[in-house]
């Protein structure tokens, strides 16, 4: 059994900084790729940005410099620096990853629980 547990979402005004952890817990053998999204209500899902478990990063053309996706494979936890918040980037976050629990288990992907995140002006 695989856990993803997010964390470090709050409340902070436009300009203010947060830093969101998503810890992936239980059977792991391999974390591959792994994604932060965030959905507001009544809008699909939209992928933030997402690391390889290589490094390789990509990020939405919305984050425009703002945020940085790491991760640490030791702990296997991916964090979500994101600086420079606007009203606009309220929403739930979600983390996505694409995890191996066993040497003969095929990739499958997890979602965490979410955690929320209000900008306020």
């Amino acid at each position: 059994q695989v856990q993803l547990v997010e964390s470090g979402g709050g409340l902070v005004q436009a300009g203010g900084s947060l830093r969101l952890s998503c810890a992936a817990s239980g059977r792991i053998f391999s974390m591959n790729t792994v994604g932060w999204y965030r959905q507001v209500p009544g809008k699909q899902r939209e992928l933030v940005a997402a690391i390889t478990s290589g490094g390789s990063v990509r990020y939405a053309d919305f984050v425009n410099d703002r945020f940085t996706i790491s991760r640490d494979n030791a702990k296997n936890t991916v964090y979500l620096q994101m600086n420079i918040l606007k009203p606009e980037d309220t929403a739930v976050y979600y983390c996505n990853a694409n995890i191996r629990s066993t040497i003969r288990d095929a990739f499958d992907d997890y979602w965490g629980q979410g955690t929320q995140v209000t900008v306020s002006s």
